[in-house]
């Protein structure tokens, strides 16, 4: 009981100590507000106004049907320009796609003589290109297959199956929810990691450690006060962010087995402020420890699944990062909040981040002993 009395004295020092740190308050409130919310609506969710020109050497019926089937709210009304004027108005910048259709396209597309288009992309515009390539080649293909069908009825005849998609858990593919869930679980593990090694790098500039062990304090009281407290305001920030900002604001829906993906990040929280302390140890100053992170929050960012599916990733990055918390915890998240999967799925990835975060735990514990008593 006095060691329970000790680590609970301690951590309200650290929240008290935390409430006149407004970098961190102000962080913090970045983090779950405009952080969230400008990752999920930044990106425009679909092509919008594109710029795009078009170049008829053909002058015929369809070529008119395909000049008039782009337009908003995807590309601008795309102007006719001559083949000479292609060049100049790409290399400055003015147009994002060039449609050039061929003289006699027509003429051979009816005596099947497979006629092909030619379209010009500017890649430096990398969103647009990607996104905008795809939307020009699904509206000319429709436009050309429709043209066809009435001019030969009786060639055109039915497919012999027919593919019909039916999106689950986004059924209008919005990708704000996937980024706002992303971004939140980025937030957490950089909050997680950024507030404990701070606290310790803290009391280790003010001079405080001294203080602590002037008293009847071991290290497992010191980190263990710096873990629950830490993680406790990182915990009440997501939930708060999750059911303010991603649902309310944004209009992510919530599963009733939201309180799995609460029970993971609690477990994420034990696991990256473990992080923290053992980051913390490493660095003298505040400076190292701002290098640390950069080389520990990127590959854990990058890497866990967040922004790039695993299995598009080679082996031995997939075998890597399995030692990584943040792996387990956006499989997890993804899991409980879009597929409202329960405890009886994601029960692996749950034990996965509590042994995780145990090794951490006990990595760090004997990396603040040993500093501890080197200054005792």
């Amino acid at each position: 009981m006095a060691r329970l009395s000790h680590v609970w004295v301690l951590g309200v020092k650290e929240l008290r100590g935390l409430l006149h740190d407004r970098a961190m308050l102000v962080l913090m409130a970045f983090a779950f507000t405009l952080a969230i919310f400008s990752a999920a609506t930044g990106t425009p969710e679909t092509l919008q106004r594109a710029p795009l020109a078009m170049v008829d050497e053909d002058h015929s019926m369809l070529s008119a049907r395909l000049h008039a089937a782009f337009g908003q709210p995807y590309f601008l009304p795309p102007p006719l320009l001559e083949p000479a004027q292609v060049d100049a108005a790409m290399d400055a910048g003015t147009y994002t796609f060039v449609l050039d259709v061929p003289p006699h396209f027509q003429r051979d597309l009816l005596g099947a003589r497979h006629p092909q288009l030619q379209l010009s992309i500017d890649a430096t515009r990398m969103l647009q290109a990607f996104a905008g390539g795809a939307h020009v080649q699904a509206i000319a293909q429709g436009e050309i297959a429709e043209f066809e069908q009435r001019r030969r009825p009786g060639e055109s005849a039915a497919a012999p199956a027919r593919l019909v998609l039916r999106n689950r858990f986004n059924a209008a593919l919005t990708p704000s929810w996937f980024g706002a869930i992303a971004e939140l679980i980025n937030n957490v593990t950089m909050l997680g990691i950024v507030l404990t090694s701070a606290a310790l790098l803290r009391e280790r500039e003010h001079g405080t450690i001294e203080h602590l062990l002037a008293m009847p304090l071991t290290p497992f009281e010191i980190m263990a006060a710096k873990v629950w407290s830490m993680g406790l305001v990182v915990l009440i920030g997501a939930c708060a962010s999750l059911l303010l900002v991603v649902h309310a604001m944004i209009g992510v829906p919530l599963p009733p087995v939201t309180w799995v993906f609460v029970l993971g990040a609690a477990l994420q929280m034990f696991a990256v402020t473990s992080m923290g302390i053992l980051l913390g140890t490493v660095a003298r100053s505040m400076p190292q420890m701002g290098l640390l992170l950069i080389m520990v929050l990127l590959p854990l960012e990058m890497l866990s699944g967040g922004s790039t599916p695993r299995e598009s990733m080679p082996q031995l990055v997939r075998l890597i990062m399995l030692g990584a918390p943040t792996t387990h915890f956006v499989t997890l998240s993804q899991a409980t909040l879009f597929r409202g999967a329960g405890l009886r799925v994601v029960w692996p990835q749950l034990l996965a981040i509590a042994g995780i975060g145990a090794v951490f735990f006990t990595l760090a514990l004997a990396r603040l002993r040993r500093a501890i008593g080197a200054m005792a």
